[in-house]
């Protein structure tokens, strides 16, 4: 374990090397930071630190930078998640009170995201698996012609159109509507196939093709991989940091182009996490073009739990409790408005 006073030195060296982009020396340290220890102490400290892994030297400057395990230390036991100021919480209210439907809110998170943290935006569309139904509305297009839209508590709406097997009429769709809301309103996705199954014997024998069909539609509305989708903004954000990518960013923009890779990590994110923040350092992402990388996510909803994850993707050497605090709080936001829709 380290001492108290060696962790203060990590957390100097990784604040003032995030702050300058430039590796860190024992004076600089000592002048800038009030250790209360001489700079022979720090020197010896930081001499233990690089022996443990926690900095490192790069080429032959003087000064030590973090490595990815000392940003782990970092982010494990030093650093707290800095709360966003009023202005900036009403900024983020203001610009997300205005969206008008849940493509706009997850468009706008994205901006927001990019903006705030100056990383790459990631943000996913609720998950319908953990979704539940709000409403399920079915209109008659033609005698044998309808219209599906399901709609749920995260404010997805889904649209079907159905070619029935034989003339549908209003009385019977009335009929329809009423029972399968009253059946599925409230439910979770998972449960309305046990719940619908007997639906059709309860109909009229000519009328069954159509409810049968009916049902079959939506069913394959609820198991559709529609949930896999993601928006990413802000990749324009990685070239300010050019330096912090030892060969190239290439491989960071192709990682980023693969969206199964993101949904990858944002779902490890989640079995580690919940609600909570996850960050993830380096080479702690399976994904090799992401190794000089970090993420940092977090689960969004309405309620305590999550129905999807947000967060963004930066260089390593980033402002952990500057980009913990905007990722938390933006999240906090979208799920009050998740809520309230």
């Amino acid at each position: 374990m380290l001492s108290e006073r060696r962790l203060e030195v990590l957390r100097a060296i990784v604040q003032d090397y995030v702050g300058t982009e430039e590796p860190v020396g024992s004076k600089a340290l000592t002048e800038r930071h009030k250790l209360g220890v001489s700079p022979a102490t720090v020197r010896n400290d930081m001499a233990v630190l690089e022996e443990e892994g926690f900095i490192a030297q790069p080429h032959t400057s003087a000064g030590r930078i973090p490595t990815d395990k000392g940003y782990r230390l970092f982010v494990d036991r030093l650093a707290g998640v800095k709360p966003l100021s009023a202005p900036e919480r009403r900024a983020i209210q203001n610009f997300l009170d205005g969206a008008v439907d849940l493509d706009d809110v997850v468009g706008r998170t994205v901006r927001l995201l990019a903006q705030l943290t100056r990383q790459v935006a990631v943000v996913q569309y609720p998950s319908l698996t953990r979704s539940t139904v709000r409403h399920v509305e079915l209109l008659s297009l033609a005698p044998a012609r309808l219209m599906l839209v399901l709609i749920t508590d995260t404010g997805r709406v889904e649209q079907r159109m159905i070619d029935c097997p034989a003339p549908f009429g209003e009385t019977s769709l009335a009929d329809l509507r009423a029972r399968l809301n009253s059946r599925v309103v409230g439910r979770r996705f998972s449960d309305v196939p046990q719940l619908v199954q007997d639906l059709p014997e309860s109909f009229e024998p000519e009328d069954r093709g159509t409810v049968s069909t009916v049902l079959a539609i939506l069913l394959e509305t609820l198991v559709e991989e529609t949930e896999e989708r993601l928006v990413i903004g802000g990749t324009a954000n990685l070239t300010r940091f050019g330096h912090d990518f030892p060969l190239t960013i290439r491989p960071v923009l192709e990682a980023l182009e693969e969206h199964v890779v993101l949904l990858k990590l944002l779902g490890e994110a989640k079995e580690s996490g919940g609600m909570g923040v996850t960050v993830r350092i380096g080479h702690e992402n399976a994904h090799e073009g992401l190794n000089s990388t970090s993420v940092v996510s977090v689960g969004y909803g309405s309620g305590d739990e999550a129905v999807a994850k947000l967060g963004v993707v930066g260089p390593t050497r980033m402002d952990y409790p500057g980009t913990m605090g905007a990722v938390r709080a933006v999240a906090r936001y979208v799920g009050q408005i998740l809520a309230e829709s």
